[in-house]
């Protein structure tokens, strides 16, 4: 397996804000959605996914930067060293212990002395610790996000939680799973597990605060004279009326059909025939409009 460092394009000394910016930034390039049936792109985004899985982790980083793990998580069997490998060789020192029995003697009264405090004992005091927060990212689709939904993962020592996206979660948004953190010390409470969400980008919708932005492409002839037509929403499929004489860049607002209270709005985009059209052609070159307009005006000034 590739070294996560590679994958994401880091350095070894890269900090938690230059991992998660490396991350977000490939796993929208990548997501699925965007590249349906590349299997390149989903392969891609596996190793994205698993190469953040370790880096985002900090002991498992730790222990991957020591050589104990390798990419893919698994324990790599130490190089085991006996004392003979210290001494007798050409070029080294004979190893020797160099510790008095007074030194091992205190050294020994000082752990007991410690441990006697840390327990509790004489001289000590109970200790007790709230446990570390753990971090994480979370990549959702952009409907998943827009809609809400309930997704579950699975944490670092196995166990799975059922995480409840809300509707309207914001790429970026931190989701606190309270008592799901690493565990306590001394009887002290569990941390909590933060949960930073991604949003993949969507092909065809864009979002503005609580408001849909969809692009939809007309004909010339349904701009020109008007129609109804069918457009995607975040929800599903409705009709729209589209009045005559709308042109390119024209928005046009479907009431509550965005994000909570939000809007979904329609812009326009008149295309023109793909082929040779003689008999429009042959139109267009008799036609003079009842009111000419000029579309270019005011370039001038720019």
């Amino acid at each position: 397996m590739k070294d996560p460092y590679e994958i994401l394009g880091l350095k070894r000394t890269a900090d938690d804000a230059a991992i998660r910016a490396a991350y977000r930034k490939l796993a929208k390039r990548y997501h699925p959605d965007l590249n349906p049936g590349k299997a390149d792109a989903a392969e891609r985004f596996k190793e994205i996914n698993a190469a953040n899985d370790l880096l985002s982790d900090p002991e498992k980083r730790a222990r991957f930067d020591r050589g104990e793990i390798d990419a893919a998580g698994n324990e790599v069997q130490p190089e085991r060293h006996y004392y003979r490998d210290f001494g007798d060789g050409a070029g080294r020192e004979r190893y020797q212990a160099d510790i008095s029995p007074e030194d091992l003697e205190n050294i020994f009264g000082q752990a007991f002395r410690a441990r006697r405090g840390a327990g509790g004992g004489a001289g000590g005091a109970n200790f007790s610790a709230r446990g570390m927060n753990a971090h994480y990212l979370l990549t959702v689709d952009f409907l998943e996000a827009a809609n809400g939904g309930t997704r579950r993962i699975t944490m670092p020592d196995g166990k799975t939680l059922d995480v409840r996206i809300p509707a309207g979660v914001t790429d970026g948004q931190v989701l606190r799973l309270q008592g799901q953190g690493g565990p306590g010390f001394g009887g002290g409470p569990p941390g909590d597990a933060l949960v930073e969400i991604v949003v993949a980008p969507h092909k065809r919708f864009h979002r503005e605060g609580n408001d849909i932005i969809v692009d939809l492409p007309v004909t010339m002839q349904e701009a020109v004279l008007g129609t109804t037509v069918e457009v995607p929403t975040i929800r599903g499929k409705v009709r729209l009326t589209i009045p005559p004489g709308s042109g390119t860049g024209s928005r046009l607002r479907l009431r509550g059909r965005g994000i909570r209270d939000g809007h979904q709005f329609v812009r326009l985009q008149v295309v023109v025939p793909p082929g040779e059209e003689p008999a429009l052609a042959e139109f267009l070159r008799s036609w003079k409009p009842d009111h000419a307009f000029n579309p270019r005006a005011g370039l001038e000034d720019a």
